[in-house]
């Protein structure tokens, strides 16, 4: 009876793996989660955080988790087009005209809605995680659409952002983010996109002596879970679990915020790379030349989803 009661009795283990640096708002978000985890359900509930790839990347995490080698894992939104092509929405260029926008969709019926579509692949989506505005950096300063053309960007594995690029001109090239820098480095790709937070905490910037402020598309993230695993759990670990979840991710939301400001301004510190600053007049050019991937993708994505996400603008 002493070895029975002593298994019952075992904690949970939540491995959750990411691809950032701790200090980012997703590693900020695990830790906070981790922490709270501990301190009300130590007996319980053990969250180990797994940050830096240091378990899987991102392309083959969600594989792991279906093994049950993972049980949480906050890929960007990016990742998800091979279980549901709805997700594509969040890659759509100039959707969003700030991150209130984007938080104003994501919290919406419809955004909560997206959270379960792909449950019928065994994957449910447990709330959505900031990064940031994305801007473009390159070796060359990107003014007008026509100084793209010709580049090699580093892209996450997204049709919709293949589809951006080469409305530039450009040649998209799917790569591991952890690949990125020595990419850079080598000027084996000319430049990239991403948000001021992983500018700076991959080091970009020092490789990279021009960023365009484009703002032109999103990086979040969607914390999401195996749906054994997490209708498995008992409904009072449960339910404890994603209250601990909903608060770490709101702490890591608020990081996100202060970081994209922050990293800016280290990075302008820096001396390292020059920001461009676009005219109203310029940026009309980028919205123009890429806003034919919406129509490219409307069949596949929704046009009723992306009216939705457009809305969240008003």
């Amino acid at each position: 009876m002493l070895a029975i009661g002593t298994a019952v009795a075992a904690p949970i283990t939540i491995k959750f793996a990411h691809v950032v640096a701790e200090n980012t708002p997703k590693g900020q978000a695990a830790n906070k989660f981790r922490d709270l985890v501990a301190e009300r359900m130590g007996d319980k509930v053990v969250v180990e955080v797994f940050p830096n790839s240091q378990l899987f990347g991102d392309d083959t995490v969600l594989e792991a988790m279906a093994l049950g080698d993972v049980q949480l894992a906050a890929p960007s939104l990016s990742k998800f087009d091979r279980y549901t092509k709805s997700l594509q929405v969040f890659d759509l260029p100039f959707l969003f005209s700030d991150m209130a926008a984007a938080e104003r969709f994501q919290q919406s019926d419809i955004g909560n809605e997206l959270l379960m579509s792909m449950e019928s692949k065994g994957l449910i989506g447990l709330g959505y995680i900031h990064n940031g505005l994305k801007q473009i950096s390159a070796h060359k300063p990107l003014r007008v659409p026509e100084d793209a053309r010709g580049l090699k960007f580093r892209i996450q594995a997204s049709n919709v952002l293949a589809a951006q690029f080469e409305a530039l001109g450009a040649m998209p090239l799917k790569k591991p983010f952890s690949e990125v820098f020595t990419l850079l480095q080598t000027k084996a790709i000319d430049g990239q996109e991403n948000t001021w937070s992983n500018i700076y905490s991959q080091k970009f910037f020092e490789v990279q002596p021009y960023i365009t402020e484009s703002n032109h598309g999103l990086i979040d993230y969607l914390v999401v879970t195996s749906a054994e695993f997490w209708n498995g759990l008992p409904d009072d670990i449960r339910a404890e679990v994603k209250k601990a979840l909903d608060e770490g991710i709101a702490f890591g939301n608020e990081v996100a915020a202060q970081k994209a400001l922050d990293d800016k301004q280290k990075i302008i510190d820096s001396g390292r790379s020059e920001i461009i600053y676009l005219t109203p007049e310029e940026r009309a050019l980028w919205v123009e030349a890429m806003k034919p991937v919406w129509q490219k993708f409307e069949e596949e994505i929704g046009k009723e989803l992306i009216d939705a996400a457009y809305a969240s603008n008003e």
